[in-house]
Parts: structure tokens; C-alpha cells; sequence
């Protein structure tokens, strides 16, 4: 096929046309000659010219020079930005233009094909004007070199060869022109020529001078190299015929910046530039620019110098996602180099042999993952006979493929260069594999190859060919859609009778390495936006908004290229495909799905496109197997969640019924179905537990997971009055989501939505958000979830806005959705507040019901879990004497066996506030049974629960001190404690709590009887116990301290009658047995004598 049509002309400069765009003026034709020499200066080196014919006129020259400087203002642009529209103010184009625009270009000279001028840039406040000298070298439309006084090392041009070149381009009658300087040296005679040597010299002898001194002894030299030569060299005559015509790029300025920007690690928007020079590339290549290949073979050489890929080898980590995608982006454009049509065969061969190269490097990027995933393999590959046969596949095996594909199949040829291309009418009888029953050219390849051709003929600039391709593929796939849903219709009893299928496709078209979908919508909607256009300053006209055009060439003339691009958008996203393995390409299928969706989401639905969705939703969920909606799909098939999450919002305005049939189909998540229970998943061990015989696992399934949960939560909010719809969406959450969080968050949306807070709530989704609530109270009962006391709580809320009837089903059902503590400390506490009250406005036997529920809640939980909820029981059942008599008992019955001193103490504490001091008193005997207080135990948290104890019995009575004192020696070993509680009952009279129907006889108790006599022997057997334990092992640094607590037993021995004896002989005893320690017992004798 041609390699111009009417989309690439590109108007050149004269007198009113210096933008290269057509003009609007009425001006004449341009002559023969201009025509001829604009041909001859784009394709011919002027020194061809010059061989050809011995002698061209001199008009005839100056045209072609005219002729050979660049005339698109694009090309300027493409190589002094980022951008290939020039926006944005700091850029080299953008500051060029403003320069040539102010007046700062001046001094513009054009000698043959050297273009020079001087470029001025106004003073700052913090810079003084400069002028810098440009000159620039152009040949064949094309600029092969420049050098600037600015001294710019960048990949791009600087503003100021901005500026002189578009100056040439808009105003070139007001640049001098002149013949290449050998052409007017050839007219001068022996004077002219010395004369103009000499004042060469004289205006640049500092410069100048040691060159021509040197040039001239060799030319006087008959031996000298330079007299070997026929002529002499000319920088302004152009190339020569052996020179590469190509435009000037700064090679080590692109290895420069590759490699710095590789260095950053993705960090500081270095991803982002490297991005901007695969677009860079890929703008070259759509102009058919040489130098798009040959920057891609400079960056390709960074890459792979990158030292990280060696490390990342060597530790078995994989690169991280942002880089891993710069290596696809890579490889896909290797794809489009070398399927450009035009590219000769040695190109090819010379781009093959360096991708082998790169591909057979250890340290080379698998296709599929990382290179942790591959030793993995490695290690696994015993278990996994497939994986020893599979090929090794780099990013660039796809290029490397893509060499062996040619375009010179006639079919093929004819279909990229005619729109009206089509079978002949008496043809289309039966089956054919180059058209479709309507006689329109069909493309059968493997479709992401078909796909790779496409993005190559847009991408080298082909669009016209590259749509009447897609089209061809598209129809393909219509075809083989129909014939598909047709071998269906005789399966489908069969397979739905086995639930369970297989997949033909051996690989999704989604997140495929080279977007066979994405490509196609990209090509296919391109044409449906305006096009940018450069003016005078460089304006552009960018169109956010789609609009139709009709397909060129089809017969019945009601299709457009928008609605091809939603139908094999949907086609594609739609197509049943099996997981892939990796972490790596299942995240590209999850993160390609949202980038087709987000284009869809850019098409404002008019009723064509409604009418090719409705058409296409309705064949994804009759399509069987093939289709990710079929009725029966594969266990491992990608979901279909995102997907259908955009059909629902796209199709519920237009037609709900087949919205709601779309997405409850979607719902489906197989992997989980076969091995989740009724428990809880957690998300960390999903891929492990649910898909144990299978490796890779599903490592996305949690983002998919959350993907499913919005999609129900999408269609909950849809829903809302509708009682019909709810039920049935609340039916499929149940079914397939196994995630309680997520159930949990589902119930959560609902309840948002259905108490806004400006109307009345939505009693129907408010059931469906209690529903859901309950679930996730089962899912979570007995296992562990860390929010589980948050569900707890909201639950209760939720059922306190559906009323009371709800109240009281939890009440009467906890056991299968709540613990023991948390039906009587969470739920019942709430339902029983004086909130919850006020909130549903309940009269008196409303009230006197929910109590009852709960009290009768509350003794259940104390009979099974006396430890935990005995005090919460107590609490609910207070105003009810025989449900607080029953509580009691229940904690009498259980204090034997299960419980704690410190639960018995607390409960005894609480019957002592509420007016009990008897059973108080029983509970904290019963507790005292319980404690164990060792001799050095002297800060336990028992001891304020010990103390109080003793008080309260001291307050009751002597009886009852009589009865807890044995209880205390035999429970406290602490000397410290034991004297602590001495004192405080030698202090006052007992029985001070005032019983009825007790006398108190007011009088202090003696040490010398019972009960006190037996609590202080205890005492005093208790100190010399510990002062002979701590004389084991102390320390010097101690006997400070060991003193003063003789010190405290002294006084208590001295309570009893022949105290003063006892310790004496304590004291001598200690001398006699510890004498060893003589510092510590002089100190002893120092204080006791």
C-alpha cells in the first residue's frame, strides 16, 4: 500500500504560508519548478543532484536549497519537548515561539544548507540579556545538526534553535539566501579568492590564523594528504549521497538521561519521563522517523545496563510494579518497530539479532512475572511436568515473534488499502475464510497478533490502513461470536446438566502484554475526536468529547467507529479467560480491566451505543463458555466484577431488567465456592487455603473480592424501595460473597443509604442491611476478627432503627450470634439504656418486654459463662428480685469451681454498693479461698481487694471477723499485709456497719484473744519467716532497707503481752545464726541492742 495519503501531506513554506499549513488567502499555484525542486529536496542528497547533471542552473539550485529546509512545524516540536502538542509553557517550543514572536531573532542567514542568526534573551531581574549564536545544518527536510552558544546538553532542542528554525518556516522571504559557499568561491578569480582569505583571517586572526597557516604549508606540501584529495569539503552543500538522511538526535544525551533516570528508581517522576520518551518514540514513529527506532535501541541499551536487574537476579526479588511496567511498555513498542511495513529487510534483520541478544541475557525481564516467580518455577518444576517444557519468555519474545510476521499476504494487502474492499455477490455462498456472509474481508490470525498489526500501522503514522484493519478484526470476532453461541445452543443442555466447563481460550485478551483491546479502542476512537492543529503560535484544538463517523466503505452505512470501539471493548472484557499465573499478570489483568473502563467511561451513551451494549450484554450472558457470563464457567475464570459493575451503571437507565441480569450474574466467584464454609476467610490466607492444589496462587483475590463487594454494593443503592430487587440482591451477597468484612461493609452501605438525614429511612434496605448484619454475626461468631466488637455494636444499632420486633429477635437468638459477654456487656446494656428507650418511644408493656428478654438473656449467658457475665447478669436483673435471686445463686453455685478471686471480688464489691453486705461478705470469703499472697508478694493487686475485705467484716461484726480472719492466714503470707490488717482492727470497734437486730458493744478488740490473738501470731510467724528469707540472699546495698523493716516487726511483736521477750530473743538469735555478716549485724546491734 501507498506510504502517503491525504492525512500525511504536508504543505510547505513560501510567501503567505511560512506555517506549513494550507493557507485561507487566494494565491496562485506554485510553478513547475517549485513543485519539482520541493519533490527533489525531500527525497535526493544535493550531491546527487550534482552528479546527475553537469550543470544546474542557478535558479534551479536556490529553489532546491529553499526547498530542503523542514517545513512542518511539528517535527520542530516533536524535537524540543516532551509533549508532542508543545504545551506548557516552560518548554523548549513553547519559549522558542515567544522569542520569534518578540522580536529576538535576528541576523538570519541562510548559505546553502546552513542556517545561522543570533537569538537575544531579554534581561530578567536576575539575569542581563544575552545573545546567543545558533547555527543550524539541515538536509532533506530534515535538520542533521545544531550548535548553540547556550551551550544546551540536552536531548532536545534548545529555545533558541526553536526560535531560528521557525523563523526560517514563517518568514523565510525575509532570510538571505545564498548558494552553498562553494558555488560563489567557483566564481571568483585569483584576487577575489586571496582578498577574501586575507580578510577572513584579519577579522578572526585569533581564531583563524593557526588553522590557515597550517592548511597552507600542506597545500604548498606536493606530499601532503589534503593534495591526495580531488576538492575540498563544503559544510554548506548538504550530504552526501552516503550520509544517513536522518534528523539530529543527541545520542549520549538520550544514554545520559535514560541512565539517570534508571538510577532514580522510579523516585521523583523519573517513571514519568521515561514514559514521556516511549511517547517521544512512539511520535517518531507515526511521523516515520528513523530516529524513533534508533532512541528506542539507546534506551533499550540502558535498560538492560541497569545494575538492579542483576541484583534483583541474584536475590530472587522482583522489580517493583512502576518498573515492570516501563519493561512492557518496552517490549511493546520493539513489537511496533519491527512490524513497520515500509522497514527494509536488513533493518529487520539487524533489530532481530540485537533483540536475540538481549533476550538470551540472564539478567533479561520474563514476559510473565518476576524472577522470584521463576526460581520459584524452577524449584517446582518436579511437581509441575508443564513448566519444564515451557519456553524461557523475556519481554522481548513478542518482537522476536513479531520479526517472523510479513505484509505481503494479497489478502491482507487489499484490505489495508481499500475501504470498499469486498467478495464478489455470486461468492458468498457457503463458508469462507477470507469474508463474512455479507461479503466484508475477514482477518483470521491470532487476535492479539491481528491486534500488534493494528497498533503498527497507527503507530507508523498509517492510520487509515490501521482502521480498515481493525474493522476486518472486528467483524472476525463478530463472526466468531455467532458461530460460538451457535455451538453453544447444541451444548448447553449438556453442560449445564455436568455444571462445570472448560475454556477455549488459551489466553485473555485483558492484560495481555499486548493489549489487543485497548489497542483496538484506541485506534477506533482516535478518529472520532478532533484532530490538533499548529497555527501561527503554535494553537491547538483538543476535543474531550466523542462524536460518530460512519465506517468508510460499509454497506449498509449505520455503523460508526465508536460504536466498533464499545462493541470490542465489550467483546473483549467479556471473553471467559482463565486466571493467569503471577502476581505480576494478575495485577495487569485487574489494572487493564479498570483502564478499558475508564475509557468506556469517557462515552457519553447516545442511543446507538445504548442500542450495541444492550445487543452485546444480551450475547455475553447467551454465550455460554465463552463468555465470562455464561451460565456455567470455569472455576479459575477471571470475574467478571468490574466489568459488570460499569454494564450496570451504563445499562440501568435504559434497561434495568438486563442491568440487574448482568450484574447478578457477575456476582459469582467460583474459586471460593467449592472450599469456603459458613466461617470466616481471612484475607492473608485466601489464596492458600481456598486453591491448596494449584500454584500460582490467586494473589489479586482480595482486590477481586472488593471488586465484587462494590459491585453488590452498586446495585444495593440502585435498589433502594424496591422490595423485589433487594431480595433478590440480597440473595446473591449471601450466596457469593464469603468475606464477612466485606458482608460487614456491604451492611454498613446499606444502612448509610437507607437513613439519610434529611427524610425518613428505607425500612426495606434497612432489613437487608440487618440481614446482612446477622450473617456477618454467624460468619464471625467463632473465629477471630478484630473488629468483631465494632460489628457487635453496629448490629444493635442497626436492629434499635428497624424497631422493636427486631430487639427482640436478637434478644431471644444470641446464642447463634453472639458470646456470652457480648450479649449481656454490649447488646443487652445497649437495648436496655435509656437511650435505646427514648429512641423507639416505647410505652410501659414495650418496655416491660424488652426487660424481660434481656433479664431472661442475662441468666443464660451467667449459667454459661459465670466468669464473664455473672456481674453483667447481676446488673441487668436488678429491678426483678426473683431474676436477681436466680443471678446470685448462679454465682454462689459457680464461685466454688470457675471463678477468680479477683471476678469474686468484684462482684462482692458490687453487692456491698447495691445495699447487700451479707452477701457481699459470703462473696469475698469466697474469694479469700481462692488467693495465695506469698511472703514477698507485697504489691499484688489483691491486697486493696484483701484490705477491704477484712474491713467490711470488721464493720459487720466480730462473727463475721471471727470467720475471715482464719481465711487470711491462711490465704496471706505477706508480713507487711498481715500487720496492715492488724492494725486496722485494733483501731476501732466491729459491728460499726450497724445490722438490725445485731448490739454492738462498742469496745476495742484485744490481741490477746480470739479472733485477733490467732491473726497476730500469724503476724509475727510471718515476719520471722521473711527476715530469714531475705537474709539468703541480701546485699549491702540492702541493709538499709532490711533495718527499718525489723523495725516494722518490732512493732508488732510488741502488741502481744510478752512482745518485748519474743523480738529480744528474735534479735539474739539472728546474732548468733547470721554472724557471718558482721557489718549488717553491727548495724542490727546499733538499732536493737
Amino acid at each position: 500500500f501507498t506510504t502517503t495519503n491525504k492525512n500525511d501531506r504536508r504543505p510547505g513554506p513560501g510567501p503567505g504560508h511560512g506555517s506549513g499549513l494550507p493557507s485561507s488567502r487566494c494565491r496562485s499555484p506554485e510553478s513547475l519548478l517549485d513543485c519539482a525542486a520541493k519533490a527533489v529536496a525531500e527525497k535526493w542528497a544535493f550531491e546527487r543532484v550534482e552528479e546527475r547533471f553537469e550543470r544546474i542552473p542557478e535558479p534551479v539550485q536556490r529553489r532546491i536549497v529553499y526547498w530542503s529546509f523542514p517545513r512542518n512545524e511539528k517535527e520542530i516540536c516533536m524535537y524540543s519537548s516532551f509533549q508532542s502538542m508543545g504545551t506548557g509553557d516552560g518548554l523548549p517550543f513553547r519559549r522558542g515561539i515567544r522569542l520569534l514572536e518578540t522580536g529576538c531573532v535576528e541576523n538570519v542567514l541562510q548559505v546553502g544548507f546552513h542556517l545561522s542568526g543570533t537569538v537575544t534573551e531579554p534581561a530578567t531581574s536576575s539575569e542581563p540579556e544575552v545573545t546567543h549564536k545558533v547555527a543550524i545544518s539541515f538536509d532533506r527536510c530534515k535538520i542533521t545538526s545544531v550548535t548553540c552558544g547556550c551551550g544546551n546538553r540536552d536531548i532536545f532542542y534548545c529555545a533558541h534553535v526553536v526560535a531560528l528554525s521557525l523563523y526560517r518556516i514563517r518568514k523565510p522571504e525575509q532570510v538571505k539566501l545564498r548558494l552553498p559557499i562553494s558555488e560563489t568561491l567557483f566564481q571568483m578569480n585569483r584576487d577575489q579568492l586571496q582578498k577574501l582569505v586575507q580578510y577572513l583571517i584579519t577579522a578572526h586572526h585569533t581564531e583563524v590564523l593557526p588553522t590557515a597557516q597550517k592548511l597552507a604549508d600542506e597545500i604548498l606540501s606536493s606530499n601532503s594528504e589534503i593534495n591526495q584529495v580531488h576538492g575540498a569539503p563544503d559544510p554548506t552543500a548538504g550530504a552526501s549521497i552516503d550520509d544517513d538522511n536522518c534528523w539530529h538526535l543527541d545520542e549520549d544525551q538520550v544514554r545520559e538521561q535514560v541512565k539517570q533516570f534508571l538510577s532514580q528508581g522510579g523516585y521523583y517522576g523519573s517513571g514519568k519521563q521515561l514514559n514521556s520518551m516511549f511517547a517521544k518514540v512512539r511520535e517518531m514513529l507515526r511521523m516515520r522517523d528513523s530516529n524513533g527506532a534508533r532512541m528506542l535501541t539507546l534506551i533499550t541499551e540502558q535498560f538492560m545496563a541497569d545494575p538492579r536487574l542483576l541484583l534483583w537476579r541474584q536475590q530472587g526479588t522482583g522489580m517493583t510494579d512502576k518498573c515492570r511496567q516501563l519493561w512492557d511498555e518496552l517490549g511493546a513498542l520493539w513489537v511496533c518497530v519491527v512490524l513497520n511495513p515500509h522497514c527494509k529487510s536488513d533493518e529487520k534483520s539487524g533489530w532481530l539479532k540485537q533483540l536475540k541478544k538481549w533476550g538470551d541475557m540472564d539478567v533479561c525481564p520474563l514476559e510473565d512475572g518476576n524472577y522470584a516467580l521463576s526460581l520459584i518455577l524452577c524449584v517446582c518444576a518436579l511437581s509441575f511436568s508443564d513448566s519444564l517444557s515451557r519456553p524461557r519468555r523475556t519481554v522481548f519474545s513478542r518482537a522476536i515473534e513479531a520479526c517472523d510476521l510479513h505484509w505481503q499476504d494479497s489478502h491482507l494487502q487489499r484490505i489495508i488499502s481499500s475501504d470498499y474492499y469486498m467478495s464478489p455477490s455470486y461468492q458468498r455462498e457457503g463458508e469462507s475464510l477470507l469474508f463474512n456472509p455479507q461479503g466484508l474481508p475477514l482477518w483470521l490470525d491470532h487476535v492479539p497478533t491481528a491486534c500488534a498489526r493494528v497498533d503498527a500501522l497507527r503507530s507508523h503514522g498509517y492510520s487509515r490502513e490501521a482502521l480498515r484493519l481493525a474493522v476486518a478484526i472486528i467483524n472476525t470476532l463478530r463472526l466468531q461470536q455467532q458461530r460460538q453461541m451457535d455451538i453453544y445452543k447444541h451444548q448447553k443442555k449438556e453442560l449445564l446438566q455436568r455444571g462445570v466447563t472448560s475454556t477455549t481460550n488459551l489466553e485473555g485478551w485483558v492484560g495481555h502484554p499486548l493489549d489487543p483491546i485497548g489497542c483496538l479502542f484506541a485506534t477506533l476512537t482516535e478518529i472520532c475526536r478532533p484532530f490538533t492543529v499548529f497555527g501561527e503560535s503554535a494553537m491547538i484544538i483538543i476535543c474531550v468529547f466523542y462524536h460518530h463517523v460512519p465506517v468508510w466503505g460499509a454497506p449498509d452505512g449505520g455503523e460508526s467507529y465508536l460504536t466498533l470501539a464499545l462493541e470490542v471493548a465489550l467483546m473483549g472484557m467479556g471473553q471467559q479467560r482463565i486466571m493467569p499465573e503471577g502476581l505480576y499478570a494478575q495485577d495487569k489483568v485487574c489494572r487493564n480491566e479498570e483502564q478499558i473502563v475508564a475509557k468506556l467511561q469517557e462515552l457519553e451513551l447516545d442511543d446507538l451505543l445504548v442500542q450495541t451494549l444492550r445487543k452485546q450484554a444480551l450475547q455475553l450472558l447467551e454465550a455460554g463458555p465463552f463468555s465470562g457470563f455464561g451460565e456455567v464457567i470455569h472455576r479459575e475464570s477471571v470475574p467478571m466484577h468490574t466489568f459488570a459493575k460499569y454494564l450496570f451503571s451504563a445499562l440501568l437507565q435504559h434497561d434495568a431488567d438486563l442491568a440487574y441480569k448482568v450484574a447478578l450474574r457477575a456476582m459469582r466467584l467460583p474459586v471460593l465456592e467449592s472450599s469456603a464454609g459458613s466461617g470466616d476467610v481471612g484475607h492473608p490466607h485466601h489464596g492458600i487455603s481456598i486453591v491448596p492444589s494449584r500454584y500460582p496462587r490467586w494473589f489479586t483475590l482480595g482486590h477481586l473480592e472488593s471488586q465484587q463487594c462494590e459491585l453488590a454494593s452498586t446495585m444495593l443503592t440502585a435498589a433502594k424501595g424496591d422490595m423485589l430487587r433487594l431480595r433478590t440482591v440480597l440473595e446473591a451477597i449471601q450466596k457469593n460473597i464469603h468475606s464477612s468484612s466485606l458482608i460487614f461493609k456491604l451492611a454498613q452501605d446499606a444502612f448509610k443509604i437507607a437513613t439519610p438525614a434529611d427524610s425518613p429511612p428505607d425500612i426495606t434496605l434497612l432489613n437487608v442491611a440487618l440481614e446482612l448484619g446477622l450473617q456477618v454475626m454467624r460468619m464471625t461468631l467463632s473465629t477471630l476478627n478484630w473488629r468483631r466488637r465494632e460489628m457487635v455494636r453496629w448490629l444493635v444499632t442497626c436492629a434499635t432503627e428497624v424497631g422493636l420486633r427486631a430487639l427482640v429477635s436478637i434478644l431471644q437468638s444470641w446464642y447463634t450470634l453472639f458470646t456470652p459477654t457480648e450479649a449481656t456487656s454490649i447488646v443487652a446494656a445497649t437495648v436496655m439504656s435509656h437511650n435505646t428507650i427514648l429512641r423507639l418511644s416505647l410505652d410501659y408493656p414495650q418496655r416491660e418486654e424488652l426487660a424481660s428478654c434481656a433479664r431472661t438473656l442475662a441468666l443464660q449467658c451467667a449459667m454459661k459463662d459465670p466468669q464473664n457475665c455473672a456481674l453483667s447478669a447481676l446488673t441487668l436483673c436488678e429491678k426483678d428480685h426473683i431474676a436477681f435471686e436466680t443471678a446470685y445463686q448462679i454465682v454462689i453455685d459457680a464461685a466454688s469451681t470457675g471463678m477468680t478471686f479477683s471476678q469474686l471480688f468484684t462482684i462482692a464489691r458490687y453487692m456491698e454498693h447495691r445495699g447487700y453486705p451479707l452477701r457481699s461478705f459470703k462473696l469475698a470469703s469466697l474469694a479469700m479461698t481462692h488467693l495465695n499472697l506469698a511472703y514477698n508478694q507485697d504489691t499484688h493487686p489483691a491486697i486493696n481487694d484483701v484490705l477491704w475485705a477484712c474491713a467490711l467484716s470488721h464493720s459487720l461484726g466480730k462473727n463475721e471477723l471471727a470467720a475471715i480472719i482464719p481465711l487470711v492466714v491462711k490465704s496471706v503470707h505477706c508480713a507487711t499485709v498481715l500487720s496492715d490488717i492488724l492494725r486496722r482492727c485494733t483501731m476501732t470497734a466491729p459491728g460499726l456497719a450497724g445490722i438490725p437486730g445485731r448490739r454492738n458493744s462498742g469496745k476495742l478488740m484485744s490481741t490477746d484473744k480470739a479472733p485477733l490473738r490467732q491473726l497476730l501470731d500469724a503476724t509475727i510467724s510471718a515476719y520471722i519467716n521473711t527476715t530469714h528469707s531475705r537474709l539468703t540472699h541480701i546485699s549491702p546495698r540492702h541493709y538499709g532497707e532490711f533495718i527499718e523493716f525489723l523495725s516494722k516487726a518490732r512493732e508488732t511483736f510488741l502488741l502481744a503481752q510478752d512482745g518485748h521477750i519474743q523480738f529480744a530473743q528474735f534479735i539474739d538469735n539472728l546474732k548468733q545464726i547470721y554472724k557471718g555478716k558482721k557489718k549488717l549485724m553491727m548495724l542490727v546491734r546499733e538499732r536493737f541492742g
